[in-house]
C-alpha cells in the first residue's frame, strides 16, 4: 500500500482547526466596570424610597471603568430569586450614550418625558411587568431577596426595529451577544417581613 505524502499532515491539520474553531470566534471576558450609586450600598437593603413601600424612585447609579470602544451602555435591575424563567427583571434601560457617567434618581416614569441631560437617545426598556418603567423591590413576605444592578459596555449600538415596543432584557442580551466588552454590577437586598 502507498501513502500519499502529506495527507496525513492535512487531515491533522484540519483536526486542529475544528478544534480551534470556537476559540477563534469566542469573545473575550468582558473588562469589569465599577458600579456605585449615592443610595444603595453593596450587599445592603435597598432604601425603601427605591421601592413601591415607598416613593419607587429609581436609584441613581455611577459607574467607571468603562473601556475604550464603547459605543452604548445598558442597565439592567434584576432579581435572580424569582422569575419563570429567573431573573425577574424589575428595570432595563438601553441606548445609553457611552459618555454618560450614571443614572440620575428617580428617571421619568412617563415613557414620553425627555430623558435628562447626557442621556439624549436613552431607552426605558419593558421590564417583567410588561411596563417600560422602573418599579422597585416588593418581593413577597418572608424571603430575602438579592437585586442586581448591571451595567453593560456595548462596542456596537443596539439596533431596534422602526415601530416596535421598548425592548425586553432577553431581546437585549440577544442583540448584544459578542458585542459586550464591559460589565459590571452592584448587588443589593430587600426583604418585607
Amino acid at each position: 500500500m502507498t501513502s500519499r505524502p502529506g495527507f496525513g499532515s492535512f487531515i491533522v491539520m484540519c483536526a486542529i482547526a475544528l478544534v480551534d474553531a470556537p476559540a477563534l470566534h469566542a469573545q473575550s471576558a468582558p473588562q469589569p466596570i465599577t458600579v456605585t450609586s449615592q443610595t444603595l450600598n453593596e450587599g445592603q437593603p435597598v432604601p425603601r424610597q427605591h421601592t413601591p413601600d415607598g416613593r419607587n424612585d429609581s436609584p441613581s447609579l455611577s459607574w467607571s471603568g468603562v473601556p475604550a470602544g464603547t459605543r452604548e451602555l445598558m442597565v439592567f435591575c434584576e432579581d435572580p430569586d424569582v422569575g419563570n424563567p429567573p431573573p425577574f427583571v424589575h428595570w432595563v434601560v438601553y441606548k445609553i450614550p457611552p459618555s454618560a457617567k450614571g443614572l440620575p434618581e428617580a428617571l421619568p416614569i412617563d415613557p414620553t418625558a425627555a430623558m435628562p441631560s447626557g442621556l439624549e437617545g436613552a431607552v426605558q426598556g419593558t421590564s417583567g411587568f410588561r411596563r417600560a418603567i422602573y418599579r422597585g423591590p416588593a418581593p413577597p413576605p418572608g424571603k430575602l431577596h438579592s437585586y442586581h444592578f448591571v451595567v453593560y459596555a456595548l462596542d456596537s449600538p443596539i439596533v431596534q426595529k422602526p415601530g416596535t415596543p421598548p425592548m425586553t432584557r432577553a431581546e437585549l442580551l440577544a442583540a448584544a451577544a459578542n458585542h459586550i466588552i464591559g460589565r459590571g454590577e452592584l448587588v443589593a437586598t430587600y426583604q418585607r417581613q
